[in-house]
């Protein structure tokens, strides 16, 4: 069995941001001459998540408007984790609701996905340097 392990490091410019990471993760995928298997993609920050879904932007839009409906920004003073000089509890939530993780079947040396799906890392705290594991086994 073989074992692969990569870091991707995403630094956005805003607090909220989607970024489509799937060429990224194929390129890992290609690298490590896995055929049959599982790549494993997970955020490694509490406040950044992994997800599959579509690409498509009135949908990363609502994802948006959505997460900051449930989880608010403002007023930071909302959150008790904020009391501890952070201005992130909203990040926390949003995270929790969009995963830590994705696990996606490797087959015949591609990432088997169904119809429209792509891998996204999701920012709710942005603005500096964070990383993504990619981590394939198999054969």
């Amino acid at each position: 069995m073989k074992s692969h392990r990569k870091e991707l490091w995403f630094e956005t410019k805003t607090r909220l941001a989607f970024v489509n990471i799937t060429s990224e993760v194929q390129a890992a995928l290609a690298e490590s001459g896995v055929r049959e298997g599982l790549c494993l993609v997970n955020a490694m920050h509490i406040t950044a998540s992994v997800f599959i879904n579509d690409d498509e932007p009135g949908l990363h839009h609502d994802y948006a408007r959505w997460l900051e409906e449930l989880a608010p920004h403002d007023p930071i003073s909302r959150y008790q984790h904020n009391r501890t000089g952070e201005d992130n509890g909203d990040a926390h939530i949003k995270r929790q609701v969009m995963g830590r993780e994705v696990v996606v079947a490797i087959t015949d040396g591609q990432l088997d996905f169904g119809p429209w799906e792509q891998i996204f890392y999701g920012e709710f705290d942005g603005r500096r340097r964070k990383r993504v594991l990619v981590k394939i086994i198999g054969d």
